[in-house]
């Protein structure tokens, strides 16, 4: 039982490849900043605000959260606040084990290799299981976007779950109008298929092209929303704002918990470690030089979004477009969803960039297969898990719902950063001695109330969340079990992995 509290020393969690065999270290801070806002302003904004705003109601009537309504922008600031203890947390362990594991590796080397193991695999929910909700999403903007010109099959654009949990009559006809095969309706979405595939073969040809991809992307989404504050500020009402928070507290309580999903992505940036020029340095900056940044976007966002419109009509997939068309400005709505496009193309990307690294990084230290630690000959990429990320999350795409995994992920993202602020505080405790090129100010407030914070927010998630997390990890642990502990490098006394080909 000791043997599962093991910790990993930093030593052996700081890769040094002076050969030449490791990662290429190519990213800079603007590289990072640029990863942050590209990861981060995506599905969130261009999706969950609506709900987030108006809330939810059951197809009974009953009211399954509040909604914030025009104090939605407190929810945004409630979350900014939140997060940036977490990012603190993030820096400091960043500068100290600058590797590709991000959570992973900080909760190795201060908590144990149990909770390592818990968290590389809870991460699983908010990079590879969050992408196939925004490659979803990526489908329903991609075929909004290209209907005035092209009439894209229904049967080619909805998932056969995502057909059956539908409540518009609309949309469950494709179950009798969609050809069949072997007497089973063929409903598949292509379009978040083929974009999870392209992406995955940009990311196997090198980190380098794929920052230049992302770069292109950030500018175009920040064009596009700079658009929607400009224009929309000259058309609000202020009328809308009254009344300013309709729920209260608990309204803007849970408005946050539902639009958590537009935060995540900043810590992915941490799983750069290896790829970055300088990391003691730069991530830090990156980290927290991003999340300012977006959570300054959002407030904008936020604040012209409820004030173009009463805060009941955003609920919508598309609030953003949505918000335009209903104040009349559809001439814009177009542009809307170009940027919708191109944002959730680039948290995609990082995403897909992030999950792979977590793999690496475990299978380095015998937790997964030793395949899964391979980097490409030419390219110095992880390509086995790019790949295998690629396949799994392109697949479920192709037919799953993405209604339930926006909460998923946003447990499971939460969890994660509670256990980043602890493991700051336990290291502090363990190791004050250690070099910290970036250390937390107020480390004891910073680490309890960041922990606190974020279990605050998880509390405001649904209970259906709470359960599909408790047998998500269940599943985790069993797999450990007959696996990770087994071959754990840690455990049994070996030298971490060594880069492979």
């Amino acid at each position: 039982m000791k043997s599962l509290w093991a910790r990993k020393p930093i030593a052996a969690l700081v890769p040094d490849s002076p050969d030449g065999t490791g990662m290429k270290r190519t990213l800079g801070t603007r590289d990072l900043i640029a990863l942050s806002i590209g990861a981060v302003i995506g599905a969130g904004i261009f999706s969950t605000l609506g709900t987030a705003a108006a809330g939810e109601v059951s197809s009974t009537g009953e009211v399954i959260r509040y909604g914030a309504g025009p104090a939605l922008i407190l929810s945004f600031v409630l979350l900014g606040a939140v997060c940036s203890l977490a990012a603190l947390c993030y820096a400091e362990l960043a500068s100290m084990i600058p590797q590709a594991g991000s959570a992973y590796a900080y909760s190795y080397a201060s908590l144990g290799e149990l909770i390592a193991w818990i968290i590389g695999w809870d991460l699983i929910l908010e990079y590879a299981v969050g992408n196939v909700a925004v490659a979803i999403a990526w489908g329903g903007y991609f075929e909004s976007l290209v209907s005035p010109w092209f009439d894209i099959p229904g049967w080619l654009t909805h998932g056969y779950f995502q057909v059956k949990a539908s409540s518009s009559p609309e949309i469950l006809g494709l179950l009798e109008s969609a050809p069949r095969l072997m007497g089973l309706p063929v409903l598949i979405n292509l379009p978040a298929f083929l974009i999870v595939a392209a992406i995955t073969w940009l990311l196997v040809i090198g980190v380098r092209e794929s920052a230049r991809a992302n770069n292109i992307m950030v500018l175009i989404k920040l064009a596009v929303l700079t658009l929607f504050v400009v224009v929309g500020t000259i058309h609000i009402d202020p009328a809308n704002y009254t009344p300013f928070a309709p729920n209260g507290f608990t309204g803007v309580h849970q408005g946050a918990a539902i639009v958590f999903f537009a935060y995540i992505g900043f810590d992915a940036i941490s799983t750069a470690a290896e790829e970055t020029k300088d990391p003691q340095r730069t991530l830090p900056r990156g980290i927290l030089w991003g999340l300012g940044i977006c959570t300054l976007i959002y407030v904008i966002v936020g604040a012209v979004a409820t004030g173009l419109v009463p805060y009941e009509q955003l609920k919508s997939s598309d609030p953003l477009a949505h918000a335009f068309e209903v104040a009349g400005l559809t001439q814009f709505s177009w542009i809307i969803a170009l940027g919708a496009v191109v944002s959730m193309s680039a948290v995609l990307l990082v995403f897909q960039y992030g999950q792979p690294r977590i793999f690496y990084a475990m299978a380095r230290d015998g937790l997964l297969p030793k395949a899964a630690a391979k980097l490409h000959p030419k390219y110095r990429t992880p390509h086995v898990t790019t790949i295998i990320t690629g396949v799994v999350v392109a697949s479920a795409a192709l037919v799953a719902d993405d209604a339930a995994t926006y909460d998923l992920t946003n447990i499971g993202t939460l969890f994660a950063f509670v256990v980043v602020c602890l493991g700051v505080l336990v290291l502090r405790i363990t190791e004050p001695d250690r070099p910290r090129p970036f250390r937390v100010p107020a480390f004891w407030f910073v680490t309890l109330g960041g922990a606190s914070a974020c279990f605050f927010v998880m509390k405001g998630l649904p209970l259906r969340a709470w359960k599909g997390f408790g047998i998500w990890l269940v599943i985790g642990l069993v797999i450990y079990a007959l696996y990770g502990y087994r071959n754990s490098k840690l455990r049994r006394g070996l030298d971490p992995l060594p880069h492979e080909d």
